[in-house]
């Protein structure tokens, strides 16, 4: 039994470890964004900054430390406040206590390069929260998982931590695609227009897709955005591309695992991304791609609710539960 549990315990902790680093890159992708339409809106973009809450789903945490959805307080909210525990000092905070704990599972590279971005947070001030910030969050967050990929053996560590990566990022990406089409346009009226065109563009360059659309699709469509960031096979911040990597991890993961739970986690998420397989961008936009979108997180939660409950709740195996 003591296995079992240290086991889950350490499963536990990698797996929270990623989610929590990709947390923070990505609140730090659409911030700085945010920031630089600020800096080259040519006159016809105005920065939103209470959008940015909705993406986090914390409106309420934030009206009551903040009230108002100035700059500086969605930046403070978003970047260092240590009572907010989305905010990227908190999440890096999380993820290097959870590195702490598992220090024997994860390298000596993984843990400095956690510790760099800690101490990062810890020496910033508000009136340090420039483009630049935001870019070093960026690039530290990418060399954690360009360090990970490069050096922990594709074993079922490994595989946890990846799968964290993927069940968070597809999570980010649905939010950040629903609040744009949702609440981010000022007004209908700016639908179709040079505001909309380049809202558009925010939105890809905040996943690190502007570039790879283009190739694809060439100029920017709202609908040609969406089924780029949802049903894209190919490209790694696509919701389909994080589904398909997470299912894969998780297969994985039920081979070396005999509960019956573990099978029932790869089926939650084997169905998800079945389902996605079959559909059309039309068909998501004609039923409604906000309602799309909500369904979509709700079913993650319950892919994350039943990878909690296969690997993370310490049990015996059922050939030993049966022995009993």
């Amino acid at each position: 039994m003591s296995t079992t549990v240290m086991l889950a315990r350490v499963a536990n902790a990698v797996y929270w470890m990623s989610r929590y680093i990709e947390r923070a890159e990505n609140t730090a992708r659409f911030v700085d964004v945010n920031l630089q339409l600020t800096l080259d809106r040519s006159g016809v973009a105005t920065p939103q900054w209470m959008p940015l809450i909705n993406i986090t789903g914390d409106e309420q945490a934030f009206n009551v430390g903040y009230g108002s959805a100035t700059r500086d307080n969605v930046l403070a909210f978003l970047t260092l406040d240590p009572d907010y525990p989305n905010s990227i000092r908190s999440c890096i905070e999380s993820a290097r206590e959870s590195a702490r704990t598992v220090r024997e599972t994860i390298t000596t590279e993984m843990w400095q390069q956690i510790n760099e971005l800690y101490h990062l947070l810890r020496n910033t001030r508000p009136a340090q929260l420039n483009h630049q910030f935001y870019r070093e969050v960026k690039r530290s967050a990418m060399l954690f998982n360009a360090i990970t990929d490069n050096a922990m053996s594709r074993a079922i560590g490994w595989d946890f931590v990846h799968l964290g990566r993927m069940i968070e990022r597809a999570d980010k990406t649905s939010r950040i695609l629903d609040v744009k089409y949702f609440l981010l346009l000022p007004s209908l009226d700016d639908v179709g227009t040079s505001v909309d065109a380049i809202q558009w563009r925010a939105l890809l360059h905040s996943t690190d897709a502007l570039e790879m659309y283009r190739q694809k699709h060439g100029t920017i469509n709202p609908a040609n955005v969406a089924d780029f960031l949802i049903f894209n096979e190919y490209f790694p911040r696509s919701l389909a591309f994080c589904l398909a990597r997470g299912e894969r991890s998780i297969t994985r993961l039920v081979a070396s695992n005999a509960h019956e739970d573990a099978d029932l986690a790869r089926r939650e998420i084997g169905w998800l991304r079945s389902e996605m397989q079959y559909r059309t961008v039309k068909e998501v936009i004609d039923r409604g791609l906000h309602e799309y979108l909500d369904e979509f997180q709700g079913r993650l939660n319950q892919v994350d609710t039943a990878i909690n409950r296969a690997f993370f709740q310490p049990r015996l195996p059922k050939s030993s539960q049966a022995s009993r």
